[in-house]
């Protein structure tokens, strides 16, 4: 099978491993650069063209569309499901997922727990977006963050109003989130494949650090999620229509708490962490969904 890497780094743990276990199996794999593909548009012959040929000889495509490259990267996957390539994750899909304020809800709409969130127009009144979530301490965070960028743990109303307000000068869209102390500055991890999950840890952040992201220092171990965890991970993914993705939850009084779900999620800290090969599964879901 011709497979296609969608990723502008071949060098990336989850793009090389990807390529490895591809490769053991058989496969002919390419990383390409989705920035440097021109989409051709034409009659009943939707075409790609990328370096100095046409790329229809393609069976599947796993794309890993960093955030900053979402529109672009976007439509050179719609363009090979218009050339009836079978794609992990379809392009719609990506774009819900990018976009927090829609993905929230949707999966709120869907009966998911969550930390209380609101969501304002630039608005003025920081005390009474504060006292929707419950009060300080607040995360503030950027609609269009990644890998924890653009979070901010407000301790107090003139700090939350402070961030607010410098927000809004740069007329950059946030969310405001409930912060859930008994969390611990933790958050758990489900690596979903084909609607099951075949991989789950907890990260912890480094002391000091509300967030727990393993590139700022924080750690993960395996878990083993329970059965309310579960359900949350797999009814999440469904919602999104993400068969292949990462979702993030808090542990909290009240039961597992949301946070997002990662449409090309990061396999080094997981498969480091699980012991599991967490990249043949993905090959092994394309050999069985190949259109």
């Amino acid at each position: 099978m011709n497979i296609v890497i969608l990723s502008r780094n071949a060098n990336l743990y989850s793009t090389s491993r990807l390529v490895d276990e591809g490769e053991k199996r058989g496969h002919d794999i390419e990383v390409i650069d989705p920035l440097k593909c021109d989409i051709i548009i034409e009659k009943e012959k939707p075409t790609i063209y990328y370096n100095d040929r046409y790329l229809d000889y393609v069976d599947a495509i796993i794309p890993r569309i960093g955030a900053s490259v979402t529109f672009y990267g976007c439509a050179v996957v719609r363009q090979f499901e218009m050339m009836n390539v079978f794609t992990t994750v379809a392009s719609d899909s990506i774009l819900r997922s990018r976009d927090k304020l829609r993905s929230l809800q949707r999966l709120s709409k869907v009966g998911i727990g969550m930390p209380k969130t609101v969501f304002t127009n630039y608005s003025r009144d920081v005390e009474e977006v504060i006292n929707h979530v419950g009060g300080v301490p607040v995360i503030i965070k950027l609609l269009e963050g990644t890998q924890g960028l653009g979070v901010v743990l407000a301790e107090s109303k003139n700090a939350a109003e402070s961030v607010l307000e410098a927000f809004n000068g740069l007329q950059a869209r946030v969310i405001v989130q409930e912060y859930i102390k008994e969390a611990k500055g933790a958050d758990i991890r489900a690596l979903i494949v084909d609607g099951h999950v075949v991989g789950a840890m907890k990260r912890q952040g480094k002391e000091g650090e509300f967030r727990s992201n393993l590139h700022r220092g924080g750690t993960a171990n395996i878990i083993k999620l329970s059965e309310a965890e579960l359900k949350v991970a797999m009814k999440a993914a469904r919602a999104l229509k993400l068969p292949v993705c990462g979702v993030d939850m808090l542990q909290s009084e009240r039961g597992p708490l949301l946070l997002e779900v990662n449409s090309t999620p990061g396999l080094e800290g997981i498969e480091i962490a699980t012991k599991k090969n967490i990249a043949k599964s993905i090959i092994t879901y394309v050999e069985r969904n190949r259109k």
